[in-house]
């Protein structure tokens, strides 16, 4: 099994180079084209869903183990970063990171961050958590 990331916004975003050796890539990686639709669905409230690959989701929580931990917090920096170039003040994507093949079942907890204002020191995502980052 592997851990998808995915994320939901409002506007149409170019996919990543699949050459790119860029730390997240935005594109297909690991889910089917059902597998997005599902968490379109259950999970985003956005006309457009990406999955987010970075070979493993992103998962930062007391009980992932560090290095995961170390490089989970570097890709969700990166993607802010990334995503950041795209939007307009006001406007937000949302992120989810589950099994391949749960999209569909039910969230554990949901976050609401402001985009580039938050310490990723203090912050817990764990599988099947939904984040809105706000601009």
């Amino acid at each position: 099994m592997s851990l998808a990331g995915y994320i939901g916004c409002n506007i149409e975003i170019p996919l990543s180079d699949p050459d790119s050796n860029d730390l997240i890539l935005i594109g297909i990686c690991f889910s089917s084209k059902f597998d997005r639709q599902n968490v379109k669905k259950y999970q985003f409230t956005t006309p457009y869903v990406y999955e987010v690959s970075s070979d493993w989701g992103i998962e930062i929580s007391k009980s992932t183990n560090t290095s995961t931990s170390i490089e989970s917090k570097k890709k969700l920096i990166r993607l802010c970063e990334i995503m950041d170039s795209y939007l307009e003040k006001g406007d937000f994507f949302e992120h989810y990171t589950c099994w391949i093949g749960e999209e569909r079942e039910e969230r554990s907890s949901n976050l609401t961050l402001r985009l580039n204002e938050f310490d990723i020191d203090q912050i817990e995502i764990p599988e099947k958590t939904f984040v809105r980052f706000e601009k």
